[in-house]
């Protein structure tokens, strides 16, 4: 394959003086770090700290639930792109969530007392970090001119990793400045305190948003009007609902004791192919609702108008399926390759050292190297090249696999130690490889106008393919083994090669906007 000239124009170079792209490359930077922070925060420290306060692992998995907002978050998504000023969304969720940090670390002990207000508090921190990603996906894109696309995802993809180290180095900080043994935890949310604030207060100096044309008057109105006669669109997105909100199923049912969810929670049907199916008919029924008569009152409005937009644009079903498919290899093999690290004998320190902090260099590496890449061969090209080198990857996990064994903690040779770091490095190379190129094609795809709900939807849909990948993948390896598993992880990457006509459909369309 190749890339051709309007696929190419894509990524033609538009920018603005280079003092002026050094500026904004600067708060992309800052941005993303701002947005991968509260991530980890949810999946590191909060966790730690609720199971080392005597919560049990039951009750820790129902933060899981909370997390459903970063999904759902499309449902909010036309509110901030409707309202506008996203730098003021950006700055109130951030010192709204350092409030919420700044309470715990007054209270650190609550989240080990059964009560039900910490609760309640890590619910409003979800809420605000999705409404902040929302926000900052819109500010960026709307930003961007396409030929920076690269670069800006090379270091969206590196600070945003580094956001997620940040909220790991608290975890340190609780260690290092507790005493007899005991975490200070107060301490940690408080330094999580001051560095949201800092990041709450620093965006209000970012760069304007653009001007944009103005909606007419009495959109809104019409658009729920039209909606009352078209039920179809509720029906579709309550399909499309009930697939992304299916995961919740099996930690409620543990939770409840529904025996009859509980029975058929593990098979491979329940965790992937009735979800999947659920949002593709949802998606089908949109299609068609967006092709009816009263779709063009909608697209004027507020909140379906972006659903309209992206879902009437020829060979859409086959982008969504395509975004669905592209990191599914990566996604499906990345949940499993810690419990593989520690299988195989490796400590926490050894995992730490090399899958996280020497990982994230490459990832961001990776990153670097395919927004450059991007730039300059276009993204289709891109995603194709830089798709088939993530792909690769997961045969290097599948050879590790193969030849390591199982040891006890601390015990593995020296010669298997340089296999797995090797497939490790690997992994996280190409990881950032294969993103970079993937992020800038749904940057590349979304209209400006509407970039703030339209990339909400699209980064939702990618999310909720993440999700259901990892949460089948234990069952793989339950039923395959490490080394097998990996292996067909490396060839579920080559379905989505069959859409990419459809993606450069999309993507000559795009340029001629």
């Amino acid at each position: 394959m190749s890339s051709s000239p309007s696929s190419a124009s894509i990524s033609a170079p538009t920018q603005p003086a280079p003092p002026a792209a050094r500026r904004l490359m600067f708060w992309v930077a800052l941005l993303y770090f701002s947005e991968g922070l509260p991530l980890g925060l949810f999946y590191d420290l909060f966790p730690v700290h609720m199971r080392q306060s005597g919560v049990g692992p039951a009750e820790i998995g129902l933060l899981s639930l909370l997390g459903l907002a970063w999904t759902v978050k499309f449902l909010w998504a036309p509110l901030v792109d409707a309202w506008r000023h996203h730098r003021l969304w950006m700055a109130l969720a951030n010192l709204g969530m350092a409030a919420v940090m700044a309470t715990l670390a007054l209270h650190p002990q609550s989240l080990g007392q059964g009560e039900t207000w910490p609760w309640v508090l890590l619910a409003v921190f979800t809420f605000l970090s999705a409404t902040n990603d929302i926000a900052t996906d819109g500010y960026t894109i709307e930003q961007l001119a396409q030929g920076q696309y690269g670069v800006a995802n090379g270091l969206r993809i590196g600070f945003y990793r580094v956001g997620m180290l940040a909220a790991g180095g608290l975890l340190v900080a609780a260690g290092w400045l507790g005493s007899a043994g005991q975490p200070n935890w107060a301490a940690a949310y408080g330094l999580g305190a001051v560095l949201m604030l800092f990041n709450g207060m620093a965006v209000l100096a970012a760069p304007a948003q653009p001007l944009r044309a103005v909606r007419p008057q009495g959109a809104s109105r019409r658009e729920w009007a039209a909606l009352r006669q078209q039920p179809l669109w509720l029906a579709a997105l309550a399909l499309m609902m009930s697939g992304l909100l299916w995961p919740v199923l099996a930690p409620l049912a543990r939770a409840f004791d529904w025996t009859a969810v509980l029975a058929v929670s593990g098979t491979w049907w329940f965790k992937g192919a009735v979800p999947v199916g659920l949002m593709f008919a949802g998606a089908g029924l949109m299609v068609t609702a967006a092709r009816g008569p009263q779709a063009q009152v909608m697209a004027e409005g507020p909140v379906f108008g972006a659903w309209v937009s992206l879902l009437a644009r020829p060979g859409m079903l086959s982008v969504l399926l395509f975004i669905l498919l592209f990191k599914l290899g990566d996604a499906a093999m990345g949940f499993m390759v810690k419990p593989f690290w520690v299988d195989a004998g490796f400590t926490p320190a050894q995992i730490g050292l090399v899958s996280v902090n020497v990982g994230l260099g490459l990832s961001i590496v990776g990153g670097l190297a395919g927004g450059w890449y991007v730039d300059r061969v276009g993204i289709f090209k891109g995603l194709w090249v830089l798709g088939l080198a993530q792909a690769l990857s997961n045969l290097g996990y599948a050879a590790a696999a193969w030849v390591v064994p199982h040891a006890a903690p601390g015990m593995v040779d020296t010669q298997y130690q340089v296999v797995v770091y090797a497939a490790s490095g690997l992994e996280s190379f190409t990881g950032g490889l294969g993103t970079g190129a993937f992020l800038a094609f749904l940057m590349g795809i979304t209209h400006k106008a509407r970039a703030t709900t339209e990339y909400a939807i699209l980064s939702s849909i990618f999310a909720f393919s993440r999700a259901v990948a990892g949460w089948a993948g234990g069952l793989g390896v339950e039923q395959m083994g490490y080394a097998t598993f990996f292996f067909l992880t490396f060839w579920l990457s080559f379905p989505a090669y069959l859409l990419l006509p459809a993606v450069r459909r999309m993507l000559d369309g795009s340029a001629e906007r």
